[in-house]
C-alpha cells in the first residue's frame, strides 16, 4: 500500500518527511461540493462510514486525497482519526503513517509523533513511520530523539535492497543534516562518507562533504570520499565553499549556475513589477537580508540604513533575521524606515508585497549563502535588482542586475565571469560601521600571548583556511624567530587538524595560540594585541579586514582574480597602506618574513593607521553614502522613465 501526501502546504526543507505518493486513481465523491452546508454534511456521511468498520483502506486513501485536493487538511485528519479508531485492520499502520504525515502538514507535530508511533506499535519494521516521526521529533525541539529514530533506520538496514536503499539513504542525510547544525562535525562527516559510498550520485550530499571538510580544515579538501569521482567533488562544491576553494572565476562562476538552475525556480515571463502602478515620490530601496542581526552584514550596515539622504530616499527593510535581542539588532531595525518581516510568507508573496510596496531597487544582502531566498529576486519585484555585501562574488540569479563594487574589487578582465553588471562607487565598495564599541586593550596574557613576540593573526573563519596558505603561514613561522600565530578554532576538530598540519611541518604546537570567541567589544580590542594580520586567500577578509585597519593593525593580504580575492586589497588601497597589498602567495610568504624580522617597520603602519586611518577613503562612510544614493536615483528614475 501506498501512503497518501499532504496537498495543504509546502514541505521545508529542512523538515523533508517522507510520504509516499498515492499510486490509485483518484475519484473524490466531494470534489464538486461547493456549498459550505452540503460539504459539512457530506463530510459527516464520510466520517460515519469511516466509523461504521466498513470502508477499505483504498476507499479511505481516496476520500482522505480528495478532501486535501479541496483544502480540507483538517477534514482528512478526522476522516483517518475516525477509520483508525473504529477499524480493525491489518494495514492499519499504513492508515496511522497517512494520517501522521496530514497532521505534520497541518503543523501538529505532537499529535503526528503520537500517529506515527502508533504506527510502529502495530508494525515496529514500518520504516517509513521511524523516518517520519524523526522529522516531527526535530520539529518539537527533540534532536537526540530524532538523531535516535534515524539511528534505529540505519541499523535494520544494514543489507539495504533496491527497496530499502531510498530510505537508508534518507535516514543518513538526516543524520548527516542534524549532526552538522548541532556541530557534531565529525559524526555529521561520517554518515555522509557512508550515504555516499551506498550512492556517489547524491550532489547535495556532496556539496556538504566539500563544505564540512572546509569546516574542520580537513586537507586536502578533494580527498578520495568513497566512490565519488574527483570530478563529482568540484562539480558539487557550493558556490559559497568554491569561493573558498579556487580563485579560478570560471569555476565559481560555474558553480553559481549549477546553484541557480538546480535550486532555484525558473522566474516567471512577467516581471511583478510591471503590473504595479508608475513609481512617484521619493525612491523607494529596499534591502532583502535574513542577516539584519548580529552577523558580518549587520556589523558593517548600521550606518549604511542611518545616512541614506531621506529627502531623496526612503528606506525599506524585508527581513527574515532572527530575533537576537541584541542592541545591534535593534540599531538596524531602528535605522530603516519601514521594517517589514516577511519570514512568514512563501518567496512569490514576500516578492509579492515588495511589488506593491513600489520599491524601485532592491539589494539583495545574501545571494547564495546559508539561509538566502534567491527565489524572491526572480520574480523581479522592483525594476533595478542589486547583489551587496552577503556573497562577494557572481550569483548568476535571474533578475539581478547589478553588483557593488569598486574598480579593485571589479577589474575589467573579471567581467566576462559576472552575471551582473558592475555599479561602480568611486570609493571602496564595502561600508563600515564608525559607531562599535571597543573594549578596554587586553593585556597579552589574558589570552597567552608571548610578551615579546612577534604576534601574527588571523581571526577569520577556519573554512577559509587554505592547506596551501597553512603551509606558507608555517613557513613563516620558520622564518620569523621568535614568532606565534594568533587564531580562531571555530571548532575542536578545525584546531587538532591544524595542530596536525604544523607537526607535519616541524612548527611546535605551542607557536599556534587559539583564542576564544568573545564579544564583539572585546573582539574588536584584542586586535590591538597582534602585530600584523594575515589574510586568508582566495577567500580574503571582509568584515574582519575592516575591524582590524579600525583598530590600527595592518594587515597582509594577497589579491588575486576574483572578486573575493581582492577584498582586502580595495580595504588596505583606501586606507592607504597598497604596499600591503600583494598579487602572488610567493610575494604574499615574503612580505610576511620581511615584516616579521623588521618590526619597526610594523610600529610606522601602526602609526599611520592610529594617525590618519580613521580619516582615511576607507572610513568616510558619509561620502559612501552619498556616492551610493546618487547611483540608486539615476538607475530609479531610468527605469520610472
Amino acid at each position: 500500500m501506498r501512503a497518501s501526501p499532504p496537498t495543504g502546504g509546502q514541505q521545508n526543507s529542512s523538515d523533508p518527511s517522507l510520504a509516499l505518493p498515492c499510486a490509485l486513481p483518484v475519484t473524490p465523491p466531494m470534489s464538486t461540493l461547493t456549498n459550505p452546508t452540503e460539504t459539512s454534511a457530506a463530510l459527516e456521511r464520510e466520517i460515519a462510514l469511516a466509523c461504521s468498520g466498513a470502508m477499505q483502506l483504498t476507499e479511505l486513501m481516496e476520500r482522505a486525497q480528495a478532501l486535501h485536493q479541496i483544502g480540507l487538511a483538517e477534514a482528512s485528519a478526522r476522516l483517518y482519526e475516525s477509520w483508525i479508531a473504529h477499524t480493525d485492520s491489518p494495514l492499519r499502520h499504513v492508515a496511522c503513517f497517512n494520517w501522521g504525515t496530514v497532521l505534520g502538514a497541518l503543523r501538529r507535530h505532537a499529535e503526528a509523533e503520537a500517529a506515527y508511533r502508533q504506527a510502529l506499535g502495530y508494525d515496529p519494521g514500518f520504516l517509513h513511520a521511524r523516518l517520519n516521526l524523526g522529522h516531527q521529533l526535530e520539529q518539537q525541539g527533540q534532536p537526540a530523539e530524532a538523531l535516535a529514530q534515524w539511528q534505529l533506520v540505519v541499523d535494520q538496514t544494514p543489507l539495504p535492497t533496491r527497496e530499502s536503499l531510498p530510505l537508508l539513504l534518507h535516514a543518513l542525510n538526516n543524520l548527516a543534516r542534524l549532526c552538522e547544525q548541532l556541530r557534531r562535525f565529525d559524526e555529521a562527516e561520517a554518515h555522509m562518507v557512508r550515504s555516499l559510498t551506498h550512492n556517489p550520485a547524491q550532489p547535495d550530499v556532496v556539496q556538504h562533504c566539500v563544505h564540512i571538510r572546509q569546516k574542520q580544515c580537513e586537507w586536502p579538501l578533494y580527498a578520495d570520499v568513497a566512490s565519488v569521482t574527483p570530478n563529482q567533488l568540484l562539480v558539487g562544491t557550493s558556490p559559497l565553499a568554491m569561493l573558498s576553494a579556487s580563485d579560478d572565476p570560471a569555476l565559481q562562476l560555474m558553480a553559481a549556475q549549477r546553484f541557480v538552475h538546480e535550486r532555484v525556480p525558473k522566474p516567471p515571463a512577467q516581471a511583478l513589477f510591471a503590473a504595479q502602478p508608475l513609481r512617484t515620490g521619493r525612491i523607494k530601496v529596499g534591502y532583502l537580508s535574513g542577516d539584519l542581526c548580529l552577523h558580518a552584514v549587520g556589523l558593517l550596515t548600521p550606518e549604511l540604513f542611518e545616512l541614506h539622504d531621506r529627502s531623496r530616499i526612503e528606506v525599506y527593510g524585508f527581513c527574515w533575521s532572527r530575533e537576537d535581542g541584541t542592541p545591534q539588532r535593534k540599531r538596524l531595525v531602528n535605522a530603516l524606515d519601514r521594517h517589514v518581516p516577511i519570514g512568514h510568507l512563501s518567496d512569490g508573496d514576500a516578492a509579492q508585497l515588495i511589488a506593491s510596496l513600489g520599491i524601485d531597487v532592491l539589494v539583495d544582502l545574501q545571494g547564495l549563502t546559508s539561509g538566502a531566498r534567491p527565489a524572491i529576486l526572480g520574480f523581479r519585484a522592483a525594476p533595478v535588482q542589486v547583489s551587496y555585501l552577503g556573497f562577494p562574488g557572481t550569483s548568476a540569479l535571474p533578475g539581478v542586475d547589478w553588483m557593488i563594487a569598486d574598480r579593485f574589487v571589479m577589474p575589467p578582465e573579471l567581467l566576462p565571469y559576472c552575471t551582473e553588471k558592475p555599479l561602480y562607487l568611486n570609493g571602496c565598495y564595502q561600508v563600515s560601521d564608525r559607531q562599535r564599541d571597543e573594549a578596554p586593550t587586553p593585556q597579552r596574557a589574558t589570552y597567552g600571548l608571548p610578551d615579546d613576540a612577534f604576534v601574527f593573526c588571523s581571526f577569520n573563519n577556519n573554512f577559509k583556511f587554505t592547506e596551501e596558505v597553512f603551509k606558507r603561514w608555517m613557513r613563516i613561522l620558520h622564518a620569523v624567530p621568535n614568532s606565534v600565530l594568533w587564531l580562531l578554532a571555530d571548532n575542536e576538530w578545525a584546531r587538532e587538524n591544524m595542530l596536525r598540519a604544523a607537526d607535519a611541518q616541524g612548527v611546535a604546537r605551542e607557536r599556534l595560540i587559539f583564542a576564544p570567541r568573545v564579544s564583539p567589544a572585546e573582539y574588536l580590542a584584542r586586535f590591538r594585541l597582534a602585530d600584523l594580520v594575515l589574510d586568508t586567500f582566495p577567500y580574503n577578509a571582509g568584515t574582519t579586514a575592516s575591524d582590524a585597519l579600525w583598530m590600527g593593525t595592518p594587515i597582509l593580504t594577497c589579491s588575486g582574480r576574483t572578486y573575493i580575492s581582492r577584498m582586502a586589497g580595495s580595504l588596505l588601497t583606501h586606507v592607504g597602506l597598497p604596499d600591503l597589498v600583494t598579487t602572488s602567495l610567493d610575494g604574499y610568504e615574503q612580505l610576511a618574513v620581511q615584516l616579521g624580522r623588521n618590526p619597526l617597520r610594523i610600529a610606522s603602519y601602526k602609526r599611520y593607521l592610529a594617525e590618519h586611518g580613521r580619516q582615511s577613503a576607507l572610513f568616510d562612510i558619509p561620502t559612501f553614502v552619498r556616492g551610493l544614493d546618487d547611483e540608486f536615483v539615476r538607475l530609479a528614475l531610468a527605469a520610472r522613465s
